[in-house]
């Protein structure tokens, strides 16, 4: 995943402009459930290798994109767009490729000249300081990174033979051919034969040309995406001894803002979806009764408690 500031601008060389998209990054991790496997954030453009546990690809790159822009131009005083597009993503295949893209970005602030290899893990604005961190987000997936050098412990002395393992690729000849930019960053599909002959069949089936499957979900998703929302809403429904099949009328009971707030902050629930299932009115009726619900000290301590028995 990929995005540049509008005409190659210093996008994120603002005070606090690159701390605050981390930030958002984390929030959209944790609403959309990504696996995040690696991340850089550089003067002009931010690089993902993340991993969906749901078909929300598009909306969550929206919600975290444009979050950020509001919170970029609300700073400022600013209006327009600050990236230059909508964003480029490719389709990895699993395992050791997928390694090589999260190496490739952790690498990336050496290839810009950013800092020098010696110093990779001073950059501040990469996953690569966050993973030895003992205060490590959640929401960072360390085992892939570990599992393909070498099987490293998820240890200080695991992520240093890591970085060691990051300088080698940086200066050795023929580990700098195999991480080219042109193989790891370019084209719809990256892997093996076997691999892209698939997606371009799954492409096929789902009437999708590959542009839009590799960057947009098909419509046929969205029948998926319903499903997830209501298994985890009978869940939460269950777990809080809330009967889905007799809620009350009010729009606004208790019982459908609670379910509403709960939704709203573990998962990608749409405001019309909620709005549907639970009766209450409005797509944006459902947005403000969970919202209201969550300023309440009482309401927002009922949710994170239900949230916390929850499996996410």
């Amino acid at each position: 995943m990929i995005n540049r500031g509008n005409y190659r601008r210093s996008l994120f060389e603002d005070k606090g402009a690159a701390e605050a998209f981390v930030r958002t990054l984390g929030e959209a991790a944790t609403k959309y459930h990504w696996r995040i496997h690696a991340y850089v954030v550089m003067r002009n453009h931010f690089h993902l290798a993340l991993e969906l546990t749901e078909p929300n690809l598009s909306e969550g790159m929206k919600w975290l994109q444009g979050t950020w822009i509001r919170r970029y131009n609300g700073l400022r005083k600013l209006i327009g767009r600050p990236f230059q597009d909508r964003y480029k993503a490719l389709v990895v295949e699993p395992g050791a490729t997928l390694a090589k893209v999260c190496h490739y970005i952790h690498l990336n602030p050496v290839r810009a000249g950013a800092v020098r290899i010696g110093e990779l893990v001073r950059y501040p604005w990469s996953s690569l300081i966050k993973f030895a961190d003992k205060q490590r987000p959640i929401w960072l997936e360390s085992a892939l990174v570990l599992r393909e050098p070498a099987a490293l412990p998820d240890t200080k002395l695991g992520w240093r033979k890591y970085v060691s393992y990051l300088e080698f690729l940086a200066t050795d000849n023929e580990a700098k051919r195999e991480l080219i930019h042109k193989k790891l960053s370019s084209g719809w599909c990256v892997g093996g034969i076997l691999f892209k002959k698939d997606m371009q069949r799954q492409a096929r089936e789902r009437g999708a040309d590959l542009e839009r499957f590799a960057g947009m979900e098909p419509e046929q998703v969205r029948e998926e995406r319903a499903l997830i929302w209501e298994e985890r809403l009978q869940r939460l429904a269950c777990l809080a001894k809330i009967n889905l099949t007799s809620l009350p009328a009010a729009k606004s009971h208790p019982s459908k803002a609670l379910l509403a707030a709960a939704m709203k902050g573990s998962s990608s629930v749409s405001n019309a979806w909620l709005a549907q299932r639970l009766a209450m009115g409005q797509p944006a009726s459902a947005s403000q009764f969970a919202r209201r619900w969550m300023l309440s000290a009482a309401g927002k301590n009922q949710v994170e408690k239900l949230l916390s028995r929850v499996k996410t």
